[in-house]
């Protein structure tokens, strides 16, 4: 069966890409979170997951640590990090880093690290 998932029941704002969707729900092993970081240095803090995490940058810049890395990305780029992989992201500015990260899960399972 298809699934029209409608914009209001996982955004967070109308007038950009922010907000996230578990997609198990509907048959789907992955979730979403269209991530929307205008704040330069904002970004979440380090964690991992048991699966792995592949980040599409939209617009913006980041810098991202993945394990013992520090890999700058930029719009049209695509990092992927590895399952059980300690990472972490900010937004490197001028303005808003806008990705759209996909968890190769259907639902989210986050373990923080710091």
């Amino acid at each position: 069966m298809a699934h029209l998932i409608e914009r209001d029941s996982w955004a967070e704002a109308a007038d950009y890409w922010k907000g996230e969707l578990e997609c198990g729900r509907f048959g789907s092993n992955s979730c979403l979170i269209f991530n929307y970081q205008e704040t330069i240095g904002g970004g979440p803090r380090l964690h991992k997951h048991p699966y792995a995490e592949i980040f599409v940058i939209r617009s913006g810049t980041g810098l991202f640590t993945v394990g013992d890395r520090e890999i700058k990305a930029t719009a049209g780029q695509i990092l992927i990090v590895p399952p059980g992989t300690p990472h972490k992201f900010s937004n490197l500015g001028p303005g808003p880093l806008e990705s759209t990260d996909i968890h190769e899960n259907g639902h989210f399972i986050t373990e923080w690290l710091e």
